[in-house]
């Protein structure tokens, strides 16, 4: 009798995790990726912010808005100086495709831009901006590190406010735009 239940069990097991392999918890709708082919290679990706409609929340420290009800900014000395928002982030058809949270550090020493954007089902990646926009308003910043299809991936994003111009009454104040350029990083695809 102990012999039968004990297999029993193991059998009970082994089912289990094969229904789990065969049959996912997890089937993460994935929007079609609006990749195309950059001239001097790599692939390129277009994302856009409606501001403010897409923006999720604004953390900084002294403001009361913009944070969930009850939550409340840190207010320790180190996070003085350091803002976060997020986002999300919508493709070319304006279909919104996952979440991006971009952090603002304004220190003596050197100030910091970051962003962190993932993509269901895709994947999540970090890129370190520069502080100086370029004469055409563009932040240029290095993707970081990656998860998922961007592991093996370096490449560079580009930030961009675009005020809105249409006058229309519905319309969004502006959009933040992020065109990323993507190379296979060689040393990560051997």
């Amino acid at each position: 009798m102990l012999k039968t239940f004990l297999i029993g069990i193991l059998l009970g097991i082994v089912a289990a995790a094969g229904a789990l392999y065969a049959i996912p918890v997890v089937d993460q709708h994935r929007e079609v990726s609006l990749i195309t082919v950059a001239p001097n290679g790599g692939n390129s990706e277009s994302f856009h912010i409606n501001i403010p409609v897409d923006r999720i929340m604004a953390g900084t420290a002294g403001r009361r808005s913009g944070l969930p009800t009850g939550l409340e900014w840190p207010q320790d000395e180190i996070l003085a100086g350091v803002s976060a928002e997020l986002f999300k982030i919508r493709n070319e058809r304006d279909v919104v495709i996952g979440v991006g949270a971009r952090t603002v550090a304004d220190e003596e020493d050197a100030d910091i831009i970051d962003w962190m954007l993932h993509l269901p089902a895709r994947g999540t990646f970090f890129v370190k901006m520069k502080t100086e926009t370029e004469e055409s308003g563009q932040r240029i910043g290095w993707l970081q590190a990656g998860s998922q299809e961007f592991a093996a991936l370096t490449g560079i994003i580009e930030e961009q406010w675009v005020a809105d111009t249409s006058g229309e009454e519905d319309a969004p104040a502006g959009r933040i735009e992020l065109h990323a350029t993507y190379v296979g990083a060689p040393e990560l695809l051997e």
